[in-house]
C-alpha cells in the first residue's frame, strides 16, 4: 500500500501528527508512506524513521525575496505529477475544516482513496491535537488510543554546536516569542526569573530563544530588541543568546537543553518532540488541545486567559518542581 499525509499548515500541527504516523508504520510496516507538507515546516521531518519520503512545496506567502509565484506553482504541479506516477492508494488530511486546497491536491495526485477528519465522526474523548489528528485511525481499523510520543531528529553538526555553544551541565531553555499577544510574558519578569534562578542554582545555564527579526517585520514580526534587553540587563549571568534564523537551527538548540520555558507555539510541540520537559504559559489557548504531548510539563494559564496575569513566583516554583 501507498499511503501519503498532506499537511498544509503550522509548525505544532504538523508535530502533532507525527504520533498518528508513528502508529501507521507500526501497523502497516511494509507500506510506502510518504508525506507532502510546505518549506516552511518541513525540517520537522528531518530523517523521520516512519516515512519513506518527503515532498515540500512553497506558499505563495512564504516566497523569498526574487522568487516567482509561477515558479512555485510549476514546480508544484510537477511534484503532484511526480506523486501521481506513484500511484497513491491512500491520501490522509489530519488537518481539521473543509481543506479545499488539500483535497484539490489529493484530485491531481490520483489517489485511490482520500480520507479526511470530516469524513469521520469526532471522538469527544479525544481532546488534544493529537488525537485529533488520528481520529480516522478508526475509520482504517487501527488502534487509535495510546498514542505514541511525537519525535524529531535534529542535525548532529547543528545539535553539537549547540551543545558547545551552551557549554556544560544542565541548561534551561527560555524561549521569550509568542504569536499571539495574550501569551507574551513581560521581558521584566523574565529577567526577574533568570536572576532569581540562577540566585537558587548557581550552576544552572541559561539559552535564550526568540523569533529572529525586526518587531515591524509585517510578515515575520521578531524579538530582537527584547532579546537584546534580556542579555543587557543579565550581562554577570550564565545566559547565552541562541538566535536561530531556520528552523534546524531552533532544534537542533532546543534539542541541547535540559528542559524549556515558553509560551505554547510551535517550539513548545518541537521541545516537547524532542523530549523535554517543558513549563508552558498558556494565555487565550485551548490548554486541553494543544498542550504538550508525551512529556513532562507543567502548565500555568490564569482565569483572565492572559499570560501577564502569571506572577514570577508561580512560573519559578513550576521551574523548580519541574527539575
Amino acid at each position: 500500500m501507498k499511503i501519503l499525509v498532506i499537511r498544509r499548515d503550522n509548525i505544532g500541527d504538523l508535530v502533532c501528527t507525527l504520533p498518528m504516523i508513528r502508529r501507521l508504520r507500526e501497523s502497516w510496516p511494509k507500506a510506502w508512506i510518504g508525506a507532502l507538507v510546505t518549506s516552511y515546516n518541513a525540517e520537522v521531518l528531518h530523517d523521520n524513521r516512519d516515512l519513506d519520503a518527503v515532498f515540500r512545496y512553497t506558499k505563495a506567502k512564504h516566497l523569498a525575496s526574487g522568487e516567482s509565484s509561477w515558479g512555485a506553482m510549476a514546480a508544484r504541479l510537477r511534484q503532484l505529477w511526480q506523486l501521481r506516477r506513484l500511484g497513491i492508494d491512500l491520501v490522509l488530511l489530519p488537518a481539521g475544516g473543509t481543506q479545499a486546497s488539500a483535497r484539490r491536491m489529493a484530485w491531481l495526485v490520483g489517489a485511490k482513496r482520500v480520507l479526511a477528519q470530516d469524513d469521520v465522526a469526532p471522538d469527544p474523548v479525544g481532546l488534544h491535537e493529537a488525537l485529533r489528528t488520528a481520529n480516522f485511525l478508526r475509520e482504517l481499523g487501527l488502534p487509535h488510543t495510546r498514542l505514541p510520543a511525537a519525535e524529531i531528529v535534529p542535525h548532529a553538526s547543528l545539535l553539537a554546536d549547540a551543545r558547545v555553544k551552551l557549554g556544560e551541565g544542565r541548561v534551561l531553555g527560555i524561549h521569550i516569542s509568542a504569536r499571539k499577544p495574550s501569551q507574551r510574558w513581560p521581558i521584566e519578569r523574565f529577567i526577574e526569573l533568570i536572576r532569581k534562578l540562577h540566585a537558587l542554582d548557581p550552576a544552572l545555564r541559561f539559552g535564550l530563544f526568540w523569533a529572529p527579526g525586526a518587531s515591524d517585520n509585517p510578515l515575520h514580526p521578531g524579538d530582537d530588541a527584547k532579546a537584546q534587553q534580556i542579555l543587557d540587563a543579565c550581562p554577570d549571568l550564565p545566559l547565552v543568546p541562541m538566535k536561530s534564523h531556520t528552523l534546524a537551527g531552533l532544534i537542533g538548540g532546543l534539542a541541547a537543553c535540559s528542559q524549556v520555558l515558553c509560551s505554547d507555539g510551535g517550539h513548545m510541540h518541537l521541545a516537547a518532540a524532542l523530549g523535554k520537559p517543558i513549563v508552558c504559559l498558556f494565555g487565550k489557548s485551548d490548554a486541553e488541545r494543544w498542550h504538550p504531548w508525551g512529556v513532562p510539563y507543567r502548565l500555568l494559564q490564569p482565569a483572565s486567559l492572559d499570560v501577564n496575569d502569571i506572577p514570577v513566583e508561580e512560573v519559578l516554583a513550576a521551574v523548580q518542581g519541574l527539575s
